[in-house]
């Protein structure tokens, strides 16, 4: 099985967006949640192709030409949150509203575009940087996830950054022994589903 691990552009979005609701149920499909499947991409995905302070690397099965994977993230999580707020949330939230929506899922994802979380100063503390990462249930557990973090770090530690911090859902314990044997750790003061690495630990 031919994979290989390149930038991510605007042309991806779609592609990304789709995986991260396959993986949004902490690390299952969330298909089924969802009546408006574009939230969790919007969120967690789509941004950091879009955004300034942003970067993006696609796991891609080069047989098929598809998609199967993503790590992205932000180089300065203030600058990005402070440009999503003005920029980015009220777009999709007039887009949208709660009232609109009937499932569970639905409602707090259209919540959380009119009240976006931002990042604690624990984390800040920690590094300007974070990441999210996913892959499809069939291309997990084959050592691509290590290979994503690896070219996000080097993406990283070209721009001058020396660590960068993840949050979590803490009902994916998998994900957090993953993490943990990269040599992420629980950081001080922040909530325990956030995870950082210092490179010089990686």
């Amino acid at each position: 099985m031919p994979i290989s691990i390149r930038k991510a552009t605007e042309d991806d979005t779609v592609a990304l967006s789709r995986i991260c609701l396959l993986t949004a149920d902490a690390g299952k499909s969330a298909e089924t949640l969802h009546e408006f499947g574009a939230l969790p991409g919007l969120v967690f995905a789509v941004p950091y192709v879009t955004l300034p302070t942003t970067w993006a690397f696609v796991l891609q099965d080069d047989d098929t030409g598809a998609a199967v994977g993503y790590v992205v993230g932000s180089t300065d999580t203030r600058a990005f949150e402070a440009y999503a707020q003005e920029h980015w949330w009220p777009r999709w939230a007039a887009e949208y509203p709660p009232e609109r929506m009937t499932r569970p899922a639905d409602v707090k994802y259209a919540h959380l575009l009119q009240n976006m979380f931002t990042a604690s100063e624990a984390c800040m503390g920690f590094a300007p940087a974070h990441l999210h990462i996913n892959i499809l249930d069939a291309y997990q557990d084959k050592g691509w996830g290590r290979r994503l973090i690896e070219r996000a770090v080097e993406h990283l530690k070209g721009e001058g950054i020396e660590g960068v911090w993840l949050g979590m859902d803490p009902r994916n314990m998998s994900a957090r022994t993953f993490y943990e044997k990269l040599g992420f750790r629980e950081i001080e003061g922040a909530d325990k589903n956030n995870m950082g690495l210092k490179f010089e630990n990686a």
